[in-house]
C-alpha cells in the first residue's frame, strides 16, 4: 500500500519504508520512525506538526555536553545565546566528542517544548525567552507558533496556556527527547 499521507501510514501500517526521491530513507515500525529518524528528512516527514530544527553547535564544558544556539551582538548586546544541556546519556559510545565546537542540527518535536509551570520549574536548566507569533486552539491541545532568536519553533501545549500572540514567553525544551543530526549529511548523530 503506497500513501502519501504520514498520519495514514502511522496508523495502518505495521512496517513503514519512508522514500525520497526514489530512495529508501528508512524502514521501521511507526514508533521506531517516530523515536529515532535515521535523518533529517524522516524526523520532520513524520509528525505532525513537524520536528522543530535548530542551527547550533555542540559544546563542552568540564565534562558537559551542551547546544548552544542563538545570536549574540556583541556590538550592541542585543541578541541571547542559549546552551542546553544535554543528558550523558546523549553522548553513548562517545559520539558527540567528535562534534564538539562543529555546527550540528538540534531537533525537537513539538510535544517536547513546554510553557506548563510544572515543567518550566523541571526543565529550569533548558528555558529560553520565545515570542508569540499565532496561537492556534485545537480543543485538547494548543499550538503555539513561536521565535526564538530568529528560529520558529511550534510547541504543542496545554489547552490552558495563556499565552498570546506578541508574548514573550519562557519555554522549556525538554532535553533528553533532543535529537541532533550532522548539518552535511543530515544523518541522525544521536537520537
Amino acid at each position: 500500500y503506497v500513501t502519501h499521507d504520514q498520519t495514514e501510514a502511522m496508523t495502518m501500517g505495521d512496517r513503514i519504508v519512508v522514500m525520497k526521491d526514489g530512495f529508501i530513507q528508512q524502514v521501521d515500525t511507526p514508533q521506531n520512525l517516530y523515536d529515532t529518524p535515521q535523518n533529517t528528512f524522516v524526523a520532520g516527514f513524520i509528525g505532525s506538526p513537524q520536528m522543530n530544527f535548530i542551527e547550533s553547535v555542540i559544546l563542552k564544558k568540564d565534562g558537559q555536553f551542551f547546544v548552544e544556539f542563538g545570536t549574540e551582538d556583541t556590538k550592541t548586546t542585543r541578541g541571547v545565546k542559549y546552551y542546553i544541556p544535554l543528558p550523558e546519556s546523549k553522548n553513548e559510545g562517545g559520539r558527540l566528542e567528535e562534534y564538539v565546537g562543529k555546527e550540528i542540527v538540534m531537533g525537537i518535536r513539538p510535544e517536547d517544548v513546554h510553557n506548563e509551570p510544572r515543567l518550566l520549574e523541571e526543565y529550569a536548566d533548558c528555558k529560553v525567552y520565545a515570542n508569540v507569533e499565532v496561537t492556534e486552539l485545537m480543543g485538547a491541545e494548543t499550538f503555539l507558533y513561536l521565535d526564538v532568536e530568529g528560529f520558529k519553533f511550534t510547541a504543542r501545549v496545554e489547552p490552558t496556556s495563556t499565552a498570546r500572540p506578541g508574548d514573550t514567553i519562557e519555554i522549556a525544551l525538554e532535553n533528553n527527547k533532543i535529537h541532533l543530526f550532522d548539518i552535511d549529511t543530515e544523518q541522525t548523530i544521536i537520537n
